[in-house]
Order: structure tokens, then sequence, then C-alpha cells
């Protein structure tokens, strides 16, 4: 296989799995091509390079932003607008999961609160509606909360032990 070839693997096979960081497929195939480019590019090489159109770049590039996980970069004497992306693999995956925290667990955490939290009149479907979205709640945010203390230690000794366990 040769470089090509095994970028545009790779590209496609980031896209693929972009849905279970909780983005879409450009999303992810923009952040995989930033990742393994050697230098910024700017949109019309994205474009060019995922053939996508210039809407659906800007778009998921905003995202990309928003995210947390890509950035612009000003070249001195050029006008177009260049990006690039967190090179370290593991910073990477710390604000992927702080940004996913944000968006989806904590969300879910409120709405299962305040629905363990509703007022017991006394009948059986209360009470089991009541035990068994608190026991949801309370697993949640413990996970959360863990999640949260392992991405939140910056390459110390705890993180690099997991993710080699992990490996």
């Amino acid at each position: 296989m040769n470089y090509d070839e095994a970028k545009t693997k790779f590209v496609s096979t980031w896209g693929s799995l972009g849905t279970l960081w909780g983005i879409n497929k450009a999303m992810a195939q923009i952040q995989a091509l930033l990742f393994i480019s050697i230098k910024p590019l700017c949109m019309e090489d994205i474009m060019e390079e995922l053939k996508i159109s210039r809407g659906n770049t800007s778009m998921n590039l905003r995202q990309l932003m928003d995210w947390g996980i890509v950035t612009k970069v000003i070249i001195p004497g050029e006008r177009k607008e260049y990006f690039t992306t967190e090179k370290e693999v593991q910073e990477l995956a710390r604000v992927i999961a702080k940004e996913r925290s944000r968006r989806e667990i904590k969300p879910v955490v409120k709405v299962l609160k305040e629905v363990s939290s509703i007022a017991d009149d006394g009948t059986e479907k209360t009470k089991e509606l009541i035990k068994q979205t608190k026991a949801l709640h309370d697993l949640t945010e413990t996970a959360d909360d863990m999640i949260n203390k392992l991405v939140n230690q910056k390459q110390n000794w705890v993180t690099k032990s997991l993710l080699k366990l992990i490996k």
C-alpha cells in the first residue's frame, strides 16, 4: 500500500468512526486529514482532498472549532484561512471526552435528577420511577465524574498507566 492509498484508507476509516465520538462522517474526515497533514490546510485543500462542498466544509470546520479540536492558523502573507488540529493523541482524546460530557452526558444527568426528584405520591409506579431514575442518575453522574477526573489529568502517571492498560 502506498502513501495515497494509506491516507485514503485512514481518512475514510476515521470518518466512519466519527459517529462513535459524536460527530458526523465529514467532520471526522476533515479532522483526520488535518491530523495527518504536515502543514495547516486551507478550505480549498480540504474540499479538493475530500471531494466535499464548500458549505459542508465550512460548516464542519466551524463545528470542529466549537469542539476545540480544530484551530485557525494565520500564515503571514496569505489571505486564505488555514486550519490545523491537535496532534497529540492523548490531548485529542481528552478534549473529545470533555466535550462529549458537556454536550451529551450532563444534559442527561440533569433530566434524570429532575425526574428522580418528583414528589412521591405513595403509588407503587411513582416509587419505582423515582428509585430507577435515581439509581440511573447516580450511576451516570459517578461515571461522568470519573471520566472528567481522568481527562483533566493531563499526562500524569495515572493517565499514562490507564492508557497503557487500555492498549
